[in-house]
């Protein structure tokens, strides 16, 4: 692939996306409803990796065709009708340039939504979501009806693609959030700390490189941990520090540490949940703590994202975010006392809690 970028010339000013104040109710529900047109757009240009292709210099639609071997008109199609949602912007002599928005989906970009835009809308979603109402009216997944089989299930056996993109979707997120939980929390007085359910360990990671003092372990599935933080793994410069337990939360947790994070894990459904917090409890002394962190639907900036992650939860696990109050109700259920409730950042709430003595 080609990227489009040289000494540029002056940026000619973009032309400002069509913005109205007020749209009239059916405008705004016609455009609502053709929701499927934006998303499939944000996946094509993804997909074709349009926003590495355009460097810092603005591109006519065909060179930008050119360089990702595409047909020109349906490439500068695709790019107007972006630039209505603001990522990407034409500018006044027919040219593209970049948006704040359009630079998210390259790759190199360190905060890049590129596999989050793509994990959003692979294929089988486009078969879930015209399935909601039947969801709504059974409070129940859809998936198996769908494909005789568990999400994970398909994900890992018949879905390989997708299960690639969930991954680097997981890992993208978990890395971009690691240094805002480890700035967040307080580890004075914490030898160890356990990272439950943490996937790859950039959580752990990050936090022992901000306390060198303090050791780390890591327990998730075999096959999540034989994947570790290369930081954490042997030969790493955090192995020396770092246990890493091949495990399943919800059937034990093998782990004795003064502290214990659980972040994102408690959204599949109230049995999973239940256990793990159970699991959590009977592992920890009195006075341990732990931290949960997850994505509220309530008293959060980014409502209308995760009230979406929220339906699709519902499809594809019949498991739901919780809200404030439904998360403090489990805590409470399996026998945390709640402390401090804290912003990580615009998506993330931590719990504070402690294992009563």
């Amino acid at each position: 692939m080609t990227t489009v970028s040289s000494t540029p010339p002056p940026t000619p000013a973009p032309i400002p996306a069509p913005t109205a104040a007020s749209p009239q109710p059916a405008m705004r529900l016609r455009e609502l409803v053709f929701g499927a047109a934006c998303a499939a757009a944000v996946r094509a240009a993804a997909r074709l990796k349009v926003a590495d292709a355009l460097g810092d210099s603005p591109a006519t639609a065909a060179e930008l065709a050119t360089a990702v071997d595409c047909e020109p008109q349906p490439m500068r199609r695709l790019l107007r009708a972006l630039s209505c949602y603001g990522i990407f912007a034409e500018t006044e002599d027919g040219t593209f340039v970049h948006t704040e928005m359009s630079r998210l989906l390259r790759e190199d970009d360190p905060h890049s939504l590129r596999y989050i835009a793509l994990w959003c809308t692979e294929p089988w979603t486009w078969e879930a979501w015209p399935r909601l109402d039947d969801a709504v009216r059974s409070g129940g997944n859809v998936f198996q009806e769908l494909y005789g089989k568990g999400f994970f299930d398909y994900l890992h056996q018949d879905a390989h693609e997708s299960a690639h993109v969930f991954n680097r979707a997981m890992t993208t997120s978990s890395t971009q959030s690691a240094l805002d939980v480890a700035e967040l929390l307080d580890l004075g007085g914490v030898a160890v700390v356990a990272d439950i359910g943490g996937g790859q360990g950039h959580v752990l990671a990050s936090l022992l490189e901000r306390h060198p003092a303090v050791r780390g372990v890591l327990l998730d599935l075999p096959a999540v941990v034989a994947k570790a933080d290369a930081r954490l793994r042997e030969g790493g410069p955090l192995a020396a520090r770092t246990g890493i337990v091949p495990g399943d939360c919800r059937e034990s947790i093998p782990v004795e540490a003064d502290m214990y994070i659980i972040k994102n894990i408690l959204e599949w459904d109230d049995d999973s949940t239940r256990r793990t917090l159970r699991n959590v409890v009977a592992a920890a002394r009195p006075g341990a703590r732990v931290v949960i962190i997850e994505n509220l639907v309530d008293d959060t900036p980014s409502m209308k994202f995760t009230t979406a992650m929220d339906l699709l939860l519902l499809l594809n696990v019949g498991g739901a975010k919780h809200t404030r109050e439904s998360l403090c109700t489990r805590l409470e259920a399996a026998g945390l006392v709640i402390g401090e409730i804290r912003p990580v950042n615009a998506y993330l709430h931590a719990f504070e809690c402690t294992v009563p003595g």
